[in-house]
């Protein structure tokens, strides 16, 4: 089974991430490739440029409805069940965000999808 955490891509790469996944659509701003320390950019598990925008609009009144949403637009691209079999040989995955507030971010939601507890 693996195990799952999230965090911030601009936190310095540990041991203990196992493989790494930026679950971002667009790649962090001032972070290398380098420094980074990515396994796998899945940008076709991240939340649609349209839902995105819309959600950055008003995160807490939109939070509710965000959720259902991007639930909806992962079920219907399949592209969770697809991550979450990609990782599945992995014991210790750590999904990677830009976000100043991974707890308020996608991320969360992604790992609702993808059935894990952090």
């Amino acid at each position: 089974m693996t195990v799952f955490h999230a965090k911030r891509a601009y936190d310095p790469p540990e041991q203990a991430d196992g493989f790494r996944v930026l679950v971002d659509r667009l790649w962090p701003r001032g972070l290398s490739k380098d420094a980074a320390v990515i396994d796998l950019w899945a940008n076709d598990a991240t939340p649609s440029t349209d839902l995105r925008r819309w959600f950055h609009a008003d995160r807490d009144a939109r939070w509710t409805e965000f959720r259902q949403r991007y639930l909806a637009e992962l079920d219907e691209s399949g592209a969770a069940a697809n991550l979450a079999e990609d990782l599945s040989t992995h014991d210790t995955v750590t999904l990677l965000t830009a976000s100043a507030d991974v707890a308020s971010s996608h991320v969360p939601v992604l790992l609702e999808a993808l059935g894990a507890r952090d």
